[in-house]
């Protein structure tokens, strides 16, 4: 028997994306890759976009492909190694730093952070430089989208065992491979740490990560820390409604 113990540890995004994690981050549904791209592309005119998190580029890519320029900010070298190694990924200008601090020479219609990426900043000091840092990168009619989960369905946001609030999901069952998601989070940081376990015949892989979950609202009041205003709000990436059931929204902010 292999006995794992859980324990809130240290996060650090360079290492906890790093080659591994790096070289199967595309195998993973993320959400609808096609519509993100369609929308973004329309939100964008004919550009230049600016990708906070770019990662491998599973957004970038696609959208680069559609005849607009696609720059991108990623903390983890690990990703932009695997986003040089696709087609067209030598293309893209990418720096390599905090997407909270980080600026671009250039000014951009649209800016964006998909996949949950802005909850990787741990504390909210860091989430609202960030967002100033994608208000300063706009030009005067350009526009910030925000992909992000609803965090009480996706956390289970619940006082649990002897009062810790923790969690634990299957994220994936097969033949072959389990995985399941265990965490833990503290209600008055709104930070979660947690495990992604795989178990399978070859044994138990470990990847830990860390984040700090956002309310919408909590988010609409960042935003407009920095200038913003909410222009809209949807359920997902087609105009799907935004209501007490949503388990991610697409948020749009401008000047």
């Amino acid at each position: 028997m292999v006995v794992v113990s859980f324990k809130s540890m240290p996060f650090d995004p360079r290492t906890s994306f790093g080659p591994r994690v790096a070289a199967v981050y595309d195998d993973v549904p993320l959400g609808d890759e096609t519509a993100a791209v369609a929308r973004l592309a329309e939100l964008a005119g004919p550009g230049p976009a600016l990708e906070f998190a770019i990662g491998t580029g599973r957004i970038a890519l696609p959208l680069a492909a559609t005849g607009l320029r696609v720059d991108g900010i990623e903390l983890a070298p690990a990703m932009i190694e695997r986003l040089r190694a696709k087609p067209g990924g030598d293309a893209l200008n990418v720096a390599c730093g905090d997407m909270a601090v980080v600026e671009m020479p250039d000014r951009y219609p649209l800016v964006y952070i998909v996949f949950n990426s802005i909850m990787n900043l741990l504390t909210q000091d860091e989430q609202v430089q960030c967002i100033a840092n994608a208000a300063r990168h706009l030009t005067d009619d350009g526009v910030f989208v925000v992909e992000n989960v609803v965090p009480d369905p996706m956390y289970g946001l619940r006082h649990d065992r002897n009062g810790v609030d923790q969690y634990v999901d299957a994220a994936q069952i097969g033949p072959e491979r389990v995985s399941v998601e265990v965490g833990r989070y503290d209600r008055a940081t709104q930070r979660v740490d947690k495990w992604h376990v795989g178990l399978s015949e070859n044994g138990v892989a470990l990847e830990p990560i860390a984040l700090r979950y956002i309310w919408p609202s909590e988010l609409d009041l960042m935003a407009r820390l920095a200038g913003l205003g909410r222009r809209a709000r949807w359920g997902g990436w087609s105009d799907e409604p935004f209501d007490g059931r949503s388990l991610r929204h697409v948020t749009v902010y401008s000047r």
